[in-house]
């Protein structure tokens, strides 16, 4: 995070820990629990009880929407915040602790904003900012943002991934103050402007508005089950209220090979933000790439340090844009076995966009390990600086000289808490990869085989994850 010095965002820590116990007894226990899992889960589940999963218990009255001064309200608010975040960064005090937009954005929006979604579902659907702002320019002006031309149906997610990795970019690499997110911002405010208008709200906000598709995936493992969304009416699947949590994601699949992209970017943008600050990292470039591209470098002897540093940026920028493509060869290797396993009729494509909304909960829990501390030490500061937005001596709410102080969590504290959050999403990816299963392979048998690659995948994943928090940190990274 730009907000927050950069070893603390890469694993949640400063310090290099030493684990309790040797990091290979963390390993055979995840692994054992996942297999005790496996095993239940396939002694259990049965056709005829997924049936049952997926009821929703309590419903509203047919034709009832959301919708009223207070959704009106809220969304005017959410556009508000928007426009603050914009006028702060630009107008008020560069120091990121002083300025309102670092922490509501990277803190609030960024890291809250998900787990909020998780727990209640997708809420952001009906308060995107982004898309509240299309509607009034809309009501103002009269254009009506149909779109001029028809969204490609090839373009798919495709462009939301785009934008996403953008994102990961400047978050990763951007070194942005308050004023270059507001630069970054009002940028993103522009694309989405002109994207609804050339392809229609509609269209632009499913596929290409990257934080709409994270947190619609994300709101899927939510036990709420109607759509937030005010203005579309509620089917008879939507009026139902509540579910068991998780069963959105096997509810539906994948319709595009570019949200398995976007998925697959979810769970290695963040495994990579916790690998490339590590020392076996940054060792292997300097050790091992580093020696064999320098004489190809064009550098006087006074430009090397100049030259070799953007080498290694260059790198950096390079494996994190194409560690989706390495986790989709593994994922379709282990799917293609999988359906060789059970001869399966479906090809192999059919079965990736079946099985990636079980990958969900593994991107979501890694986004949890790694940066919820930075949610309790920073996120309260939010309080005091909703008073002074733009660091110039205001009090408007009161709090603005409160003492809030950051919540630290214990080091031992904070890597058991990883290890169980890892453990427990891969555990309910088995669940729902299982679950989706039965409904490909119909028989339990068959959709028990069918998951015996998945649930090595499962251990790779723990494992690797596990791994990467137990890295120590380089100096330099």
């Amino acid at each position: 995070m730009p907000l927050l010095p950069g070893a603390a965002a890469a694993h949640s820590f400063i310090q290099p820990y030493t684990l309790p116990v040797p990091f290979a007894m963390y390993a055979w226990g995840a692994t054992i629990a996942l297999v005790l899992s496996f095993v239940i889960v396939g002694f259990f589940a049965t056709v005829p009880s997924l049936a049952r999963l997926g009821h929703a218990e309590g419903t509203v009255p047919q034709g009832r929407e959301q919708a009223g001064w207070h959704w009106t309200l809220a969304r005017l608010s959410s556009l508000g915040l928007l426009l603050l975040c914009i006028a702060s960064g630009l107008v008020g005090v560069q120091n990121p602790y002083a300025n309102f937009n670092m922490t509501f954005f990277w803190i609030v929006f960024v890291l809250g904003v998900p787990y909020a979604v998780a727990l209640v579902g997708d809420f952001y659907a009906a308060l995107n900012p982004w898309k509240v702002l299309v509607q009034c320019v809309a009501s103002l002006s009269g254009l009506q943002f149909e779109g001029v031309r028809q969204y490609p149906q090839r373009l798919g997610y495709y462009p939301a991934l785009v934008l996403y990795m953008a994102f990961i970019w400047v978050e990763l690499f951007g070194r942005f103050g308050p004023r270059g997110l507001s630069l970054a911002l009002l940028t993103y405010t522009l694309v989405n402007l002109a994207g609804a208008w050339v392809f229609g709200q509609r269209a632009w906000f499913r596929h290409a508005e990257f934080f709409s598709v994270f947190l619609r995936l994300v709101g899927k493992m939510s036990p709420w089950a109607r759509p937030w969304e005010p203005d579309e009416s509620p089917s008879a699947v939507s009026r139902r209220r509540w579910r068991a949590p998780f069963t959105g994601l096997f509810a539906e699949c994948a319709d595009h090979p570019s949200l398995v992209l976007f998925i697959l970017f979810m769970l290695s943008s963040t495994a990579f933000d916790g690998l490339h600050g590590t020392l076996p990292w940054v060792t292997v470039f300097w050790k091992g790439i580093y020696p064999v591209i320098a004489p190809l470098l064009p550098a006087s002897p006074g430009q090397v340090y100049a030259v070799s540093t953007q080498a290694y940026y260059v790198w950096q920028w390079l494996s994190l844009f194409v560690s989706p493509l390495a986790y989709l060869v593994v994922f379709v290797a282990f799917i293609a076995l999988a359906r060789r396993l059970t001869h399966a009729v479906q090809d192999v494509g059919t079965l990736v966009l079946r099985f990636t909304y079980a990958l969900v909960p593994i991107a979501f829990v890694y986004n949890v390990t790694h940066y919820y501390t930075l949610l309790l030490a920073q996120g309260g500061q939010i309080v005091r600086l909703v008073s002074d937005p733009f660091g110039w001596g205001w009090n408007l709410f009161g709090t603005a000289r409160w003492t809030i102080e950051p919540w630290i969590v214990d080091v031992q504290a904070i890597w058991q808490t990883q290890v169980a959050l890892i453990v427990l999403g891969h555990i309910v990816s088995v669940y729902v990869a299982h679950m989706e299963a039965l409904k490909v392979f119909g028989s339990p048998r068959r959709a028990a085989v069918s998951q015996l690659p998945i649930l090595v995948l499962m251990v790779l994943f723990t494992t690797s994850g596990l791994w990467i928090l137990s890295l120590p940190l380089s100096p330099t990274g």
